[in-house]
C-alpha cells in the first residue's frame, strides 16, 4: 500500500504544472550600490510630472487632479507636442513621463495611473499604425511570429535611421518617498 501511495505521489509531482503569475512587467533598476552617480540634466519642459500621495490623491504638473481618466489625454498631448507649446515637450524622443509615489500609496492607484500612462503611448502607436488600441496590444505581443504584425509595429513605433524608436515609451518611476504609510 505504501508503494502505491509513493508511486501516485511521484506521478502527480511529475505531471502537475504550477501556474506562474505574470504580474507587472517592469524593468527594475540595478542595485544602488552598483550604480554610478550620474547627474543628468533634463529640461523641465520635457518632463511630465505625476505624483501620488499616501492618500492616493494625484498631483499632475503641480495641479491637483481628481479624475484619473483625464490623465491619458494629457500625457498624449504632452508627448506629441513637438515644440508647439513652449511649456511642453520638445519632441516625442525627449518627452519623459515621471511617476512618483509615497510609501502609503496603494497598489491599485499606482496601477491605475500606470495603465493610463501606458494607454496613452499605446493609443499613439495604434493611431500611427491605423488600428485600435486592442489590436495594437495584440500586434505588440505577436510581432515576432507574424510579419504583418511586425510591419504594423514598426509603423506605430516608428524607426529612426539609427534603429531607435521614433516615439520611445519613456516612463520614469521614481523611488517612493517616506512620507505616508
Amino acid at each position: 500500500m505504501a508503494d502505491i501511495a509513493f508511486l501516485l505521489l511521484i506521478f502527480f509531482l511529475v505531471t502537475t504544472t504550477i501556474a506562474n503569475d505574470k504580474g507587472l512587467f517592469l524593468l527594475l533598476p540595478p542595485d544602488p550600490d552598483q550604480m554610478e552617480d550620474l547627474d543628468i540634466k533634463i529640461p523641465e519642459r520635457n518632463l511630465f510630472k505625476i505624483q501620488i500621495n499616501s492618500s492616493d490623491k494625484l498631483l499632475v504638473e503641480n495641479e491637483p487632479m481628481t479624475d484619473v481618466l483625464l490623465l491619458k489625454d494629457m500625457v498624449m498631448e504632452f508627448i506629441m507636442n513637438n515644440g508647439r507649446d513652449p511649456e511642453s515637450s520638445d519632441n516625442p524622443q525627449k518627452a519623459i513621463v515621471s511617476l512618483k509615489t509615497d510609501r502609503g500609496t496603494t497598489q491599485l492607484r499606482f496601477v491605475e495611473v500606470l495603465d493610463q500612462i501606458k494607454g496613452a503611448y499605446h493609443d499613439i502607436y495604434a493611431e500611427r499604425a491605423g488600428v485600435d488600441n486592442a489590436r495594437w496590444r495584440e500586434i505588440s505581443e505577436t510581432r515576432s511570429e507574424d510579419p504583418e504584425a511586425q510591419r504594423l509595429y514598426e509603423i506605430g513605433r516608428g524607426v529612426l535611421p539609427d534603429g531607435k524608436p521614433e516615439i520611445p515609451m519613456q516612463i520614469s518611476i521614481a523611488e517612493p518617498t517616506q512620507t505616508g504609510g
